[in-house]
């Protein structure tokens, strides 16, 4: 309630006494209120006429976006994991529609691709959507690229950086990973009944090691920019590009964005590692290398490096 007083003050500050008595709590009670909301990372100044809210577009709470967004939003200071949380939210069926969106400031066990830990520290944007698509299991490989694509065309136009799409579906700015993605299907008979999209952008945080050549857009950009803009954005592109799946269309926009084909790449797979230049990407999403030996493969699934 005081975090929603505070969002929808447009930047002003609103005193103790008037947050007081909106909530219908005393002021000793907003003043701990508060303190708490600074402990979970939320950025108030207390300034002499009132408090403030320093930075609202960093917020992710479902009152911060637009109204048909809202109720799809589930907002968490610190999960182990959104790829969970949201498996347990739509299994118990806890009110979530298709394209709901679990968020978490922070996660403390997430993962990625072949079960490699994922740095999910404040201030990136972390997510996963629940999806309740009308596709057979053979086409759900759509999503993610329709995803990945989307990703990278709504951060290309806000921020006007070069971002490119790495086969399956992590985004590259500089040649350096900006987001992952993971997806985690369930069926029933011979159709799609849930798909748990996984994504982790990082934003205003600081991941950058040796080891991940991770990179954020603070890093590139030099300042800290709205995780509720990109959010939003984002969702209301993805839904729209996922209504109607087409898969040749959805391959072609994500080949526009391609950093993939052309590169010499390394595939590592559970039991494998495949060497060679990327020739395509098929029209079922399988990524076709030509091996050092000259034996031309399609990979379905893997982590790939670029060389």
């Amino acid at each position: 309630m005081i975090l929603k007083i505070l969002y929808q003050s447009d930047g002003e500050p609103v005193s103790g006494v008037k947050i007081s008595e909106s909530a219908g709590i005393s002021r000793v009670a907003v003043w701990k209120h508060i303190k708490a909301l600074k402990q979970a990372g939320v950025d108030i100044k207390a300034l002499p006429t009132g408090y403030k809210l320093q930075d609202p577009g960093n917020l992710l709470y479902p009152f911060c976006f637009p109204a048909h967004l809202q109720d799809k939003m589930f907002h968490f200071p610190e999960l182990d994991s959104t790829m969970d949380q949201a498996r347990k939210m739509a299994r118990q069926d806890q009110g979530v529609r298709h394209a709901s969106c679990v968020i978490a400031e922070v996660q403390t066990a997430s993962r990625g691709r072949l079960n490699r830990q994922w740095s999910s520290a404040r201030g990136g944007l972390w997510f996963t959507l629940i999806l309740k698509p009308d596709l057979p299991p053979p086409l759900a490989w759509t999503v993610n690229f329709a995803a990945s694509a989307c990703m990278s065309e709504v951060l290309t136009d806000l921020f006007d950086l070069d971002i490119r799409v790495k086969w399956p579906n992590d985004l590259l700015l500089k040649g350096r990973k900006l987001s992952g993605m993971l997806s985690e299907m369930e069926t029933r008979a011979d159709m799609v009944n849930l798909l748990f999209l996984g994504i982790g952008l990082n934003v205003n945080n600081d991941p950058e090691s040796d080891e991940y050549q991770a990179i954020s857009l603070k890093t590139a950009l030099g300042k800290s920019v709205s995780r509720k803009q990109i959010l939003t954005r984002f969702l209301d592109l993805f839904e729209s590009r996922i209504a109607d799946v087409d898969p040749p269309r959805i391959i072609s926009q994500w080949k526009a964005r391609t950093a993939t084909i052309g590169t010499e790449v390394r595939v590592q797979t559970h039991d494998r590692v495949y060497e060679g230049k990327a020739l395509d990407v098929d029209d079922t999403g399988a990524l076709i290398v030509e091996g050092r030996d000259g034996v031309t493969r399609k990979i379905i699934y893997g982590d790939c490096f670029h060389s």
